[in-house]
């Protein structure tokens, strides 16, 4: 069975362990990139990350774009949303169905 994280911010994620979920806050840029590529070679299905720390590793980002697990999913932080999250999901969605359904 695979397990959920999330990494962002220790205010924006801290919430996400009451409800059992793997939390982590790196802080520095290498430290967010390691983060990610650590918990995506662990038993981690789905990977929950803040699109402000998002925005600051592109290049991670974009390996696990194509791939099927770990599901890497953008999320708001406390800051308020960047919308990149959602024209992701967009992009994604047109790309399998052929046109924008959302």
């Amino acid at each position: 069975m695979y397990k959920v994280a999330v990494i962002g911010d220790i205010d924006s994620v801290t919430a996400f362990k009451a409800l059992g979920l793997d939390v982590f806050t790196p802080t520095e840029k290498d430290e967010i990139r390691r983060t990610v590529d650590r918990v995506a070679a662990e038993d981690y299905g789905i990977i929950y990350i803040t699109e402000q720390l998002a925005v600051q590793i592109p290049e991670t980002i974009s390996r696990y774009t194509t791939s099927m697990i770990p599901a890497l999913i953008l999320i708001p932080s406390n800051q308020g949303s960047m919308h990149i999250g959602l024209d992701r999901i967009n992009e994604q969605v047109e790309r399998a169905v052929g046109s924008n359904i959302l």
